[in-house]
């Protein structure tokens, strides 16, 4: 059986809150379940996360959560008959101060700061780039513009301004409670909407961290990458993460569409190099929503993103209210393990040059090159923190890395990290002992048998984070 690198995050929503349909859609490939904090209250989200676990459970592995916190709400406020048709040329007015509902002359704002925000000549788009107006003047409170495209502006549609620059802090007040739902059913990852520099990345951090520690518990932090401030500081933003997502919806209405697929190449590269993880998101199966089969410009749009070497394809309404969530997830994984069968392995020019400075990077590095080389059936990483197998997994190699390791975070984190298949084994034994059960572990689940040589990293003594020091060659007798 071929092992899929590419992981697949599903976003949760009515169309897969069914608990049989869920276990489905886990044994067809998903790996990391993410819950939009933009919906629902508190309570949903726990009994979602409760639901994840069981079904997991019942699947017989583990899937990571993924809390998405919303972020600001840069928004139009209600109109009176909840939407209305702009016309090209018209004027409309965009008012902080008005408190009843809009119609088609002016509305009012969610985002408050937006007239401090813009000035006369700035390009506004709203509902995802589909209507745009251009500033005339700021007059107080109210933003005076003329449509420049029209069409249909319905309640809390977004606001984006062209080429970015609206002040709004990536975490909100309803942010900080979400942090505190999320670290009560120990979400393994949190993903930051807006972040535009390594501070927010920062705060977000100290929060998560602070809500966790009573659950002795530390999530991993995934900056997403939608505002145009945030591409000249990609370098600090990923310093300051655990991974980003490209978030390429508000993304391409700030820097335009056509920027988004080399900023995405360049994102995916860029995280490899930092070793750190990568999520591509944003309409990938969007026609999956309503339809059984992707079309051919997704399919393209998907294997793209596994020829980049992104660690995971996300789902977003496919999943969460679309009519095909089960279906969506299978032809994601074909998609995945089609594209990977054509990648082509460059370990020796990947080492061209480098140096580690750490030990027991430099033993994930050797554990790659010694497998590579000797057409090696797997390579296995005994790991308690998952650097180790973090590392490994940042180079393509046709070779499945299996990290074993005592604890279950360690476990769900590691299942969004590329061609890592995380197993659950206590390495608290001697080394000796330890590796001999690695070795039936692996012999058990039908990865090796008689003949097959594998390559295994540990520490010695065993059980130290960070402590991977010894490469050993096996062979199964």
């Amino acid at each position: 059986m071929l092992t899929r690198a590419t992981k697949i995050v599903a976003t949760l929503g009515p169309a897969s809150s069914d608990p049989a349909l869920l276990e489905q859609m886990i044994r067809a490939g998903v790996n990391m379940v993410r819950l939009n904090f933009s919906h629902g209250k508190a309570q949903d989200h726990i009994d979602r996360a409760e639901m994840v676990r069981a079904a997991a459970k019942r699947a017989g592995c583990e899937v990571a959560i993924m809390a998405d916190l919303q972020g600001p709400k840069i928004r139009v406020g209600k109109f009176a008959n909840t939407r209305v048709q702009l016309q090209t040329g018209q004027d409309f007015v965009l008012d902080a101060s008005r408190t009843e509902p809009g119609d088609e002359t002016a509305v009012g704002l969610d985002y408050k700061d937006l007239p401090r925000d813009v000035k006369p000549g700035d390009t506004l788009l709203l509902n995802d780039g589909l209507i745009t107006m251009k500033v005339s003047k700021v007059v107080g409170e109210a933003v005076h513009a003329v449509v420049t495209m029209g069409g249909e502006l319905s309640n809390n549609k977004g606001i984006n301004k062209k080429g970015g620059g609206l002040t709004a802090p990536a975490l909100t007040a309803k942010d900080m409670e979400d942090i505190k739902t999320a670290m009560s059913f120990q979400a393994e990852y949190v993903a930051v909407s807006f972040p535009q520099n390594a501070t927010d990345m920062e705060m977000a951090r100290q929060l998560c961290n602070v809500a966790a520690a009573e659950f002795n518990h530390k999530p991993a932090l995934i900056a997403k990458i939608e505002r145009a401030e945030a591409i000249p500081r990609l370098e600090e933003i990923l310093r300051a993460s655990d991974g980003i997502m490209v978030a390429r919806g508000d993304l391409a209405i700030e820097v335009g569409n056509a920027a988004v697929p080399a900023l995405q190449k360049r994102m995916i590269k860029l995280a490899q190099q930092m070793d750190k993880t990568v999520i591509t998101a944003t309409h990938m199966m969007e026609s999956m929503i309503n339809n059984p089969i992707p079309t051919r410009a997704e399919v393209s749009d998907v294997a793209n993103a596994v020829l980049d070497g992104t660690d995971a394809v996300m789902t977003s309404a496919e999943t969460a209210a679309g009519k095909f969530p089960l279906e969506t997830v299978i032809e994601m994984a074909n998609i995945c393990l089609a594209a990977e069968s054509a990648e082509t392995v460059e370990l020796d020019a990947d080492f061209t040059g480098k140096t580690f400075s750490r030990i027991d990077q430099s033993i994930a590095m050797g554990a790659l090159f010694t497998a590579y080389h000797l057409g090696a059936k797997a390579i296995v990483a005994m790991t308690e923190s998952g650097s180790t197998a973090l590392w490994m997994s940042r180079h393509r190699i046709h070779i499945p890395i299996y990290a074993l390791t005592p604890k279950v975070n360690s476990q769900r984190k590691m299942t969004l990290y590329r061609n890592v298949t995380p197993l659950l084994m206590d390495t608290s034994a001697d080394r000796d002992t330890a590796l001999a059960d690695a070795e039936k572990h692996l012999i058990r689940r039908g990865i090796v048998q008689k003949g097959d040589i594998y390559v295994i990293t540990c520490g010695e003594p065993m059980g130290w984070p960070g402590g991977t020091n010894m490469l050993k060659i096996c062979r199964v007798e």
